[in-house]
């Protein structure tokens, strides 16, 4: 009969031989080709859907659409490989935000563009760290890495998720897209509050947009002028992204 110090010993036995099998499982190169292979085209393709028919169909930037793609990308295989060594998740992660805060510190990035560029950070952490592959053939000590079929659905469908909740947001129907121009106005007499319909007028006249609501700024009485900012409707599948510039060397050819 064996008794429960022989079971005790042959346990501690089997979890040292699991240890130690396990930790020598490797992944083959194609599986490794095959993993980046699956994780980079995910991701540019879902970074390329959100860019393409979400961002760039309103706000034609082209400056800001190569800046997406490319910086996506970079993140994933950054993320990718240095996520397989002993340096760790958080030193990639701070290394992409000391290279955002010297590249854009000196610009101010609009709030959308913001948004998009958090977006496509967080979707290729997501791509990059989700675990696809699985450890298998530890009961046989025989393990090794198999593809996880659930483990690439999983990461398909947070993908699907942000793309869909974006979609709604950006739908014509849920969205009124407005924009604003900042006018320096020479009829300071009709700033008051009671002329508003006769500024409102004016500046519809004068502009070629219809004023939804408007903001009166700074107030220069030396050269009768004043600072106006002014809300529209945009039409569709059109961007106001120069109304707020108001020195010709602010203008960037997009």
């Amino acid at each position: 009969m064996i008794s429960m110090q022989d079971l005790g010993e042959f346990a501690l036995e089997d979890e040292a031989i699991d240890v130690q099998t396990i930790s020598e499982a490797m992944m083959t190169t194609a599986q490794s080709l095959t993993e980046l292979a699956i994780r980079f085209f995910l991701n540019l393709l879902v970074c390329w859907i959100l860019v393409q028919f979400f961002y760039y169909r309103k706000s034609r930037r082209r400056d800001y659409y190569f800046t997406f793609m490319v910086f996506s990308s970079a993140m994933l295989m950054l993320l990718y490989v240095m996520g397989n060594v002993e340096v760790g998740v958080g030193l990639t992660l701070g290394l992409f935000a000391i290279f955002g805060v010297i590249r854009y510190r000196t610009e101010t990035v609009p709030i959308r563009e913001m948004t998009y560029l958090f977006v496509i950070i967080a979707l290729a952490a997501v791509n990059g760290l989700a675990p696809i592959y699985k450890l298998s053939g530890i009961v046989t000590e025989h393990p090794h890495y198999v593809l996880s079929t659930g483990g690439i659905l999983v990461t398909v469908l947070a993908n699907a998720l942000v793309v869909l909740l974006i979609w709604v947001l950006e739908s014509e129907r849920l969205l009124k897209h407005t924009s604003t121009k900042l006018v320096q106005y020479d009829r300071i007499e009709l700033i008051v509050p009671e002329r508003r319909a006769e500024l409102v007028a004016d500046l519809e006249k004068r502009v070629g947009v219809k004023v939804d609501n408007l903001e009166v700024g700074h107030v220069d009485f030396l050269k009768d002028s004043a600072f106006i900012k002014i809300y529209y409707t945009l039409p569709k599948d059109q961007t106001g992204s120069i109304d707020t510039l108001t020195r010709a060397k602010d203008f960037v050819e997009q």
